[in-house]
């Protein structure tokens, strides 16, 4: 099993980096939702990313095809593959039906099973104040959604069924994710991390043509067009980063740092909302839900910063 360099200055770099652009990302992507449906924003982020990733490899001499032709290496790609593109096709499907805020929140279970996962099958350190930090997330994340929960009940909160739908679209987003992070785990044994991304984006991109509607783009206002061209950039950087962090760094703690996401969708929501009046309508949070939002990025916290013991 590939072992990381153990570099964690520059993983945890790598990591908040990560955190930053995926917060970032449902902003850029609701406000491309009114112009372009669901599969042409895949295709044109997962095409984009395969362009300029390919171009790097390039640069670089070459992509090596044939190492594919390995069973070893070409079933972990083939779900690797299958787990990335269901994670983008639920996770902008399910932002459409609820909000920026929900889905982030919501994504971060990803993590947190690709933590949980990662030290039952890899045996990386779990420690006392970890699995208080995961009770404390998990807390956090019921607290968050009290309006849906309740309104499941049939309590006093109503939620709309549109938005409890799209809660649960992101949850399948996120085990789709988890997924894709064990497959790449056991990839980077034979492959480097931007060689595995490359294979996924020219995948993605083939898959999603079919039913992608590249003349959307013509349709676009320029603040549409703005967020789809971030949002493409962010998904280059984005998962690069992601990925360069698992090759210096525990998979257990990259997790846990990157679930400060809910927190900066947040911040960005907000600062979007001054930046572009009218693109974006904050969700309206009780105080049961910010106090969710604090137990989310405590817990992670806990997780993150508690370091393996010296022998």
């Amino acid at each position: 099993m590939h072992q990381p360099s153990e570099r964690w200055q520059l993983g945890l770099s790598l990591s908040l980096l990560t955190a930053v652009l995926w917060g970032a990302l449902p902003v850029a992507i609701k406000g491309v939702l009114g112009g372009m449906d669901t599969n042409t924003i895949i295709w044109y982020r997962m095409f984009s990313a395969g362009l300029l990733v390919g171009a790097y490899y390039l640069w670089r001499g070459g992509y090596q095809w044939r190492r594919f032709i390995d069973p070893k290496i070409a079933i972990p790609m083939a779900i690797a593959i299958a787990g990335l593109c269901g994670n983008y096709w639920f996770w902008v499907r399910g932002l459409e039906l609820s909000s920026p805020e929900a889905a982030q929140l919501m994504i971060q279970v990803a993590p947190m099973l690709l933590l949980t996962i990662s030290v039952v099958l890899y045996k990386e350190p779990f420690r006392g104040w970890q699995k208080l930090g995961l009770a404390g997330f998990s807390t956090g994340l019921i607290l968050f959604f009290n309006k849906p929960i309740s309104s499941i009940l049939g309590t006093v909160e109503t939620v709309s069924a549109d938005y409890t739908l799209g809660i649960g679209i992101v949850f399948i987003a996120a085990l789709c994710w988890t997924v894709y992070g064990l497959a790449q785990k056991k990839l980077l044994r034979q492959l480097q991390s931007q060689e595995i991304l490359l294979t996924i984006y020219i995948s993605g991109s083939i898959l999603f043509f079919p039913l992608a509607k590249p003349e959307q783009l013509f349709d676009l206002n320029n603040q549409q067009l703005g967020c789809l061209i971030f949002s493409c950039i962010i998904t280059v950087l984005s998962y690069g980063a992601f990925a360069m962090a698992m090759e210096h760094w525990q998979a257990s703690r990259i997790s846990a740092t990157i679930t400060i996401v809910p927190l900066l969708s947040l911040g960005f929501v907000h600062l979007s909302t001054w930046l572009l009046p009218g693109m974006l309508v904050p969700e309206t949070l009780n105080w049961i839900s910010w106090v969710g939002v604090l137990l989310v990025v405590a817990g992670a916290m806990a997780t993150a910063l508690v370091r393996e013991k010296k022998t």
